[in-house]
């Protein structure tokens, strides 16, 4: 029986949560990330100067499968992305065992990011036990070719299984038949064990329905691009009705290569209420709504400060009011390329 996803607090976490329910050829950078995009994610500081600290548990979303996911991950996409692999980049590694070392046990990697080996080196070094992780790959290169794909990632992670595995994008496929074939794959993955949940990345609801008219075992959850500049008009809803889950990749675009907004002055009304940096509002602000934020820095007392996030909660007021003043402004970070300038979808 599906499921509808609810939100569920570990014991030792802030009081204030306790209620929460909730054929492809790829190009060199698939994500269509610009060199400016990245830097700007890297160098930008909205932090205060002192490492936070925190020690609260991160919160977790229970998937229409019953597996459970940490609501807060950390990525190795837009701060590690390698056009391709080689030798180990042991920035990567470091950087991986630094997330873990504060707390970040939802770890979310892809193929194509080419740093699924540094992943499994840094996993391997930190000693921390594998069932206390979560681990999160997608497919697109090797499409065509799941049940391979699925294997040769979990080589390069050195590891068994996945907690989560995803179809990177929806752009491989001409038809419906072409979605409904690769899902029928990743319900094999699923079938087998290599993977615990799994689920799709980029799709808009077109393709979720191609996808579900044949499923056997509905996606568990759909990473797309989320934050107040980029809403999707009734994406979210349709996700409800059908109980898939929602991650967010770049939600921090509103406080950082997207200002400057109309979301500033909100973000920085909340920040100073809050006591915590904006990026940390836009992280809360995913959470409110029952969404997965997905997040990277290469700085240790940036990914400390994130963890500010599971401290508080903003009102429905306060996550309506960041809502609409987002809804002013347009701002696509990722996949530039398949979509018109003015494509809110």
């Amino acid at each position: 029986m599906v499921t509808r996803p609810t939100i569920t607090v570990l014991k030792n976490a802030s009081r204030r949560l306790s209620h929460l329910t909730a054929s492809f050829n790829p190009p060199t950078n698939p994500l269509d990330l610009s060199k400016s995009y990245v830097s700007s994610t890297r160098s930008i500081s909205t932090s205060p100067p002192k490492m936070a600290n925190i020690h609260t548990q991160i919160p977790q979303l229970k998937l229409n499968d019953g597996i459970s996911i940490p609501m807060l991950g950390y990525g190795t996409g837009t701060a590690w992305y390698r056009s391709s692999e080689g030798s180990i980049d042991r920035k990567t590694v470091e950087g991986v065992k630094t997330a873990i070392k504060l707390g970040y046990t939802h770890l979310d990697n892809a193929e194509v990011y080419n740093t699924e080996p540094e992943m499994g080196v840094a996993i391997k070094e930190s000693k921390v036990d594998r069932s206390k992780l979560f681990i999160t790959t997608k497919v697109i290169t090797n499409i065509v070719d799941i049940p391979k794909a699925i294997d040769a990632s979990l080589k390069k992670l050195q590891l068994d299984y996945v907690d989560l595995y995803l179809i990177h994008s929806p752009f491989f496929a001409k038809t419906d038949e072409d979605f409904q074939k690769a899902w029928g794959a990743m319900e094999d993955v699923k079938a087998s064990g290599k993977a615990k949940s799994i689920g799709v990345s980029n799709y808009l609801e077109p393709h979720l329905k191609a996808t579900l008219a044949t499923a056997k075992v509905p996606p568990s959850i759909n990473q797309i691009e989320f934050h107040p500049y980029l809403q999707h008009g009734n994406l979210i809803d349709y996700h409800k009705s059908q109980n898939i889950a929602v991650a967010a990749y770049g939600p921090l675009t509103a406080a950082t290569k997207a200002k400057p907004g109309p979301c500033d002055a909100v973000l920085a009304s909340l920040a100073k209420k809050y006591n915590v940096s904006e990026g940390e509002i836009s992280l809360r602000w995913c959470i409110d709504q029952g969404i997965v934020p997905i997040t990277t820095s290469g700085k240790e007392d940036r990914l400390s400060d994130y963890l500010r996030a599971m401290t508080f909660m903003m009102t429905p007021k306060e996550v309506k009011n960041l809502s609409e003043a987002g809804l002013e402004k347009h701002f696509r970070g990722f996949w530039r390329a398949k979509f018109d300038a003015n494509d809110r979808s």
